[in-house]
């Protein structure tokens, strides 16, 4: 039952466990395991579990179509469940050169928000200029460029592919449509492995309220919109990107049962009233103004503008 675990964890706690993906994962050939890029995957390891980008999107397939139901309890001690379909903001993939070149032939030439990076994407020109340039970006300084023996562009490895969604929400098709068409123009969409991928790899998933059960009436606390943001490589799979949560309970996940990938970053639109910041110590909103800053961090460090995350928390660019 949805509520059956709501006596401990606040609404935004519940929120942000209902909208996690929980991957299907496989085990690498020990084979394999010996040319993995050892930038990216530094620690030695018998086993390496992964997953594949086809199987990630498989997670939002049914909230595309009928919602993720996160249940709330209301300020009067009611509860009802919300509904949050998830459409795709953002996404960059930076994959090794030998990942790159197995797509070229089957990449087309993008539009102005998806760019084909096969031509460029590891030429004499920096990183730091490209990314700018595709952006549009300053050139602000981030923390990726803070002193490192390697290369910034071994770092971030090759751009195989970046999507910014800029139309309002009511013109989107929800995630898993969106992934489905531009799948059919890069196949390395849905064959991609996690541990093909760099850590520079993200992906921000936009949810939008369309109904709750029982309906009946507007509750203006339910029209809250949430961005959240989520790392794409097997570089962060055994780092803890959820220190909130309850230390025995981490150690329940086994090897093979699923990978949990919980947002590093998030922002919020249309945030009202008490009923996502509900705990009394001051807990959730430590925690959305904790998750706020990293998502903001990071796009300083890829130097990327990501224009949903510009809307939701105010910011206006000429």
């Amino acid at each position: 039952m949805f509520f059956d675990k709501r006596s401990m964890q606040s609404n935004l706690e519940c929120f942000l466990e209902c909208t996690t993906p929980v991957v299907q994962s496989q085990f690498l050939h020990k084979s394999e395991i010996r040319d993995l890029n050892v930038l990216w995957h530094p620690w030695e390891r018998e086993k390496v579990e992964y997953f594949t980008l086809g199987d990630l999107w498989n997670c939002y397939d049914e909230w595309s179509a009928y919602g993720a139901g996160v249940p709330i309890l209301l300020n009067n001690n009611e509860t009802l469940v919300q509904y949050y379909v998830p459409y795709l903001s953002a996404i960059q993939i930076f994959t090794s050169n030998s990942s790159r070149n197995s797509f070229r032939e089957e990449a087309e030439s993008g539009d102005c928000e998806i760019r084909d990076s096969f031509s460029d994407s590891c030429s004499d020109e920096s990183e730091s200029e490209k990314l700018c340039r595709w952006d549009g970006c300053s050139s602000e300084e981030g923390g990726l460029e803070q002193e490192s023996p390697w290369p910034r562009s071994d770092r971030l490895g090759c751009l195989y592919f970046q999507y910014f969604e800029r139309l309002a929400p009511y013109g989107r098709v929800p995630l898993m449509d969106k992934i489905n068409g531009l799948a059919q123009r890069y196949p390395g969409l849905m064959s991609l492995r996690s541990v093909d991928l760099s850590p520079a790899s993200w992906m921000a998933v936009a949810w939008y309220p369309i109904y709750h059960i029982p309906m009946g009436r507007t509750i203006k606390d339910l029209s809250t919109c949430f961005l959240t943001y989520h790392t794409l490589s097997s570089s962060f799979q055994d780092m803890d990107l959820d220190d909130d949560m309850d230390g025995n309970e981490k150690k329940k996940r086994k090897e093979g049962e699923g990978i949990s990938l919980p947002p590093f970053g998030l922002a919020t639109y249309k945030m009202q009233g008490h009923v996502w910041v509900s705990s009394k110590s001051g807990r959730d909103q430590e925690r959305l103004m904790s998750l706020l800053s990293v998502a903001d961090s990071w796009l300083k460090q890829l130097r990327v503008q990501h224009h949903d995350f510009d809307y939701f928390t105010g910011i206006r660019r000429g």
